[in-house]
């Protein structure tokens, strides 16, 4: 998809969260598309590097989270996110890419 539309993409993925935080605070980029995960319920620490960048971020889910258990209805992330993309697949993350490069 980058190379479509001629924008750089880089995907980092990691299961800890000091790692994940760390990569945020690294970042320059113009904007950030993020599947949290599990860390979508309760990582304060993700969230709270997410808020002091200053770039537009989409926060995707492959699955529809609101239709699942219902502590999963409940981002922690989602009210610094620009957008928050939900249970459309792979899709998610090409809608929320879509979002930067048309602006």
């Amino acid at each position: 998809m980058g190379d479509e539309k001629g924008v750089d993409i880089e995907i980092f993925q990691s299961n800890h969260g000091r790692e994940i935080v760390d990569r945020i605070q690294r970042m320059d980029y113009e904007g950030l598309v993020i599947n949290p995960g599990a860390f979508t319920y309760y990582s304060y620490s993700i969230r709270d590097a997410l808020e002091i960048v200053q770039i537009p971020k989409v926060e995707v889910h492959i699955s529809n989270i609101y239709a699942r258990e219902e502590f999963r209805k409940e981002s922690v992330i989602a009210s610094i996110c620009d957008g928050q993309i939900s249970g459309l697949g792979f899709l998610s993350y090409i809608l929320a890419l879509d979002t930067y490069i048309t602006r």
